[in-house]
């Protein structure tokens, strides 16, 4: 049986204040494309479809638009990532024709979507993203006290509850053969995270070991956002797909695809990467003005930049030159030879940096001290309030 693996589409989300989301929908009519030409059995998206909880109309109209485009050709599994919300995603799920099916709840998580084969089923069950707070009470056992603050305990209780549900309907079924299809969004030990994925680390340990998924034929992991397969356990092929379009300048080296996968008939798991189309280039161009102006800009003035000019003084017009020249210019920086040296020892704060560590850290920058344990327990607690907030918008 073959499905499509897809996740982390962040509509709604810009690029340095570029809008993208015609560039999203580009990426939507590939995909409905790929799908008449493939006829899988089954997409599944793993996850943070929107970019935040609350999404703009028009991402909304376009996932509304994209996933009755699909239904006329497959099931589609959708589930939530981290900035999804997971209630708004799910809005409607029980009004859903058959072929959109959504995994929004923890109450659903080990109820499977199953696409029946003439020799085999395949059952695929679609993990939300599990935050530790949220979902702790939820996954322990009846009676019992809340797991563990992490995301690796809430996951292994759903992966339990998962392989519960299989053993149950091999036993109600022992002639049949089933195959086991996960779709998850977390941070699994081994992926190789780039810029623009938000830290999930406040709220507990963030790392989800591989081997929690063991049982399964095929996971297929949201959150990073290259595609990547990691080392798992015997048997059990783990991997991300990745998102459809580059988010950072960290990116700009990624392969961007969707991934086929093929269930084949002698228990194997094959997996193709189909690429997606790509906008613009994103590339990073370094010289002095001369330079840059000259034959080096030359194979550049199309793609998104990322421009640093490193005259020892700053020239005039920069930014106005830089422009003139590279039209699609994202971010353009000025870094003497001296200042280059000194801005890599400085550290980036990004999304993937855990925002209870930057708070710390400026408040040493501020007062050249260390924060107390009194001042780092109030940070830990506002910035989980936030969090918190965040999720229930």
């Amino acid at each position: 049986m073959r499905i499509l693996h897809t996740s982390d589409w962040h509509l709604g989300r810009s690029l340095h204040g570029v809008d993208l989301l015609d560039h999203q929908a580009a990426y939507a009519d590939h995909l409905v494309e790929l799908v008449r030409a493939e006829r899988p059995a089954a997409v599944v998206v793993a996850g943070d479809v929107y970019d935040r909880a609350i999404p703009p109309v028009e991402a909304v109209a376009l996932l509304s638009a994209t996933l009755a485009r699909l239904a006329e050709h497959t099931v589609v599994v959708l589930t939530s990532g981290n900035h999804d919300s997971a209630t708004r995603l799910g809005f409607g799920g029980a009004l859903m024709r058959e072929q959109v099916r959504l995994r929004t709840t923890v109450a659903a998580l080990a109820e499977p979507v199953v696409l029946p084969g003439d020799a085999e089923d395949v059952l695929v069950y679609g993990l939300p993203y599990l935050d530790p707070d949220a979902t702790r009470a939820a996954l322990a056992d009846e009676g019992a006290e809340p797991l563990a603050r992490s995301h690796a305990a809430v996951t292994g209780a759903a992966m339990r509850r998962v392989a519960a549900d299989v053993a149950r309907r091999r036993a109600a079924a022992p002639g049949r053969r089933l195959r086991v299809v996960v779709a998850g969004h977390a941070f699994v030990v081994g992926g190789q995270a780039s810029e623009s994925e938000r830290d999930i680390r406040v709220g507990g340990v963030d790392h989800v070991p591989a081997g929690v998924f063991a049982g399964a034929d095929y996971v297929a992991l949201g959150h990073l956002h290259g595609p990547q397969r990691l080392s798992g356990v015997e048997g059990t092929v783990v991997q991300y797909s990745g998102s459809p379009l580059a988010f950072s300048f960290s990116e700009q080296h990624h392969r961007k695809s969707t991934v086929l996968v093929d269930l084949d008939a002698a228990g194997g798991v094959r997996t193709e990467l189909v690429a997606a189309p790509v906008p613009r280039r994103l590339v990073d161009v370094r010289g002095s003005l001369e330079e840059l102006l000259g034959a080096a800009g030359e194979p550049h003035v199309d793609a998104w930049t990322r421009v640093t000019v490193t005259d020892a003084h700053r020239p005039p017009d920069l930014y106005a030159r830089v422009r003139a020249r590279f039209p699609h210019a994202l971010v353009v920086h000025h870094r003497p030879p001296e200042a280059v040296g000194a801005g890599a020892r400085s550290a980036l704060v990004t999304a993937a940096r855990d925002p209870w560590e930057v708070s710390a850290e400026f408040v040493a920058h501020v007062t050249g001290r260390d924060a107390t344990p009194a001042e780092l327990a109030v940070l830990r607690r506002a910035t989980e309030d936030v969090l918190a907030a965040e999720r229930s918008a």
